[in-house]
């Protein structure tokens, strides 16, 4: 079994409650068609937990195979420099099917962000080593694929079904529960 070798700190994106007795980290690819696929289970699984429950998102740009995954990874971070990674993040997985610039400029210009400054950020690469400091953070934690799912700190190796990521959840606030 692996586990998470980067520690969830402040400077990750962190979704729902801080102090949650569960935290879901995904490391997660945009172009990915398995990470969309995923994308509304994930929200299910916050939905279905509520208070209980943080996400943590986190880039692992399969570049080889998706050529749009690593620029609409430095868009989200663009996004999350003007506190509207989430917004972003949903906007990506949303329109998955178009990724690229023009998406891209598109949800910026959506979200009130400013597009020349996007551009050039992209151009730039001025949040690449962010993307890659999470992508090496994966390799480190055993990341081989995505979405891959840590549960406290486990690596999920099984299904990533609402009926699975729930079982083993549920299996988590029993641990933390009797540790009380």
């Amino acid at each position: 079994m692996a586990f998470l070798q980067v520690p969830v700190t402040s400077a990750d994106h962190i979704q729902g409650n801080p102090r949650a007795p569960v935290t879901l980290v995904e490391y997660g690819d945009y172009e990915c068609p398995a990470c969309g696929l995923a994308y509304p289970i994930v929200k299910s699984v916050q939905s279905h937990y509520g208070d209980q429950l943080r996400l943590v998102f986190r880039h692992f740009p399969l570049t080889q195979v998706h050529p749009h995954a690593e620029s609409a990874a430095e868009t989200a971070e663009f996004a999350g420099a003007h506190k509207r990674f989430w917004e972003m993040h949903d906007g990506l997985f949303e329109n998955q099917q178009d990724l690229g610039v023009p998406l891209y400029l598109a949800l910026a210009k959506a979200l009130d962000l400013p597009e020349t400054a996007l551009a050039e950020a992209l151009e730039n690469g001025t949040f690449r080593s962010k993307v890659r400091a999470d992508f090496m953070g994966g390799l480190r934690s055993g990341v081989n694929g995505t979405p891959t799912f840590f549960i406290n700190g486990r690596r999920h190796d099984g299904p990533y079904g609402f009926a699975d990521l729930v079982e083993d959840i549920n299996a988590e606030l029993m641990l933390s529960d009797t540790a009380r």
